[in-house]
């Protein structure tokens, strides 16, 4: 099979199963991660299918909507890719991917790595930054019904792994516990380069709202 094939069959499988995901975690999550992942890896030089299976494939089956599952997306994935026919060491090298780059997972004890974990781990965090990451933060807050700021509970230092799974803390907080800690966290030349601008930009949006939410602005 052509790569242009697996890639086209790949696509279609994720927009199918992906149907209805939560706005945040959708397909069109999945499709800027992809571009955004093809874009580090002109300057980053990493195996392109592979970067290509693992960024449409990542979210397959998120673990924060099946109970905390962490098996299940690359299991998941790896049923698609075998039915492909795609070689063992392929199959292999994007679960070790999906199953490493969240950053949950670097909460913990990380031993994989790869050029092409790097550059899928990238692009995925480049779309939780930014006026896109600043969207889908508040876009998952509404769905688990979690208040926009509450000046009250303080955001926590140094999350460990198990802590930040089990958050139910204001989305406000959560760009101190991840989102402006993802600058320092970038891997590729390219994706530190992209992550400034839309750090800064969180920057400015969290000025503006504290004016707005003290009645300043």
């Amino acid at each position: 099979m052509q790569e242009k094939e697996i890639i086209q069959q790949t696509i279609a499988f994720v927009k199918r199963t992906l149907a209805g995901a939560e706005a945040g975690h959708d397909w069109f999550h999945i499709e800027r991660v992809y571009k955004t992942a093809l874009t580090i890896n002109e300057s980053a030089q990493a195996d392109t299918l592979v970067v290509s299976l693992a960024a449409l494939l990542h979210d397959i089956a998120d673990s924060k909507f099946n109970n905390g599952d962490e098996e299940i997306g690359p299991r998941i994935a790896g049923e698609f890719m075998a039915s492909l026919n795609l070689a063992p060491e392929i199959i292999l090298h994007v679960k070790q991917i999906i199953l490493n780059m969240s950053f949950k997972a670097s909460l913990g004890t990380v031993s994989f790595h790869s050029k092409e974990l790097e550059v899928v781990q990238d692009a995925d965090r480049l779309d939780a930054i930014g006026a896109i990451g600043i969207a889908r933060a508040f876009t998952y807050g509404g769905f688990k019904n979690r208040v926009l700021y509450d000046p009250a509970i303080p955001p926590v230092e140094n999350m460990s792994k198990e802590a930040y799974k089990n958050t139910t803390a204001p989305t406000i907080n959560h760009f101190y516990e991840k989102l402006l800690l993802l600058k320092d966290l970038m891997r590729t030349e390219k994706g530190k380069a992209m992550a400034q601008q839309r750090h800064d930009f969180m920057l400015q949006y969290l000025e503006q709202f504290y004016k707005e939410w003290e009645g300043k602005r």
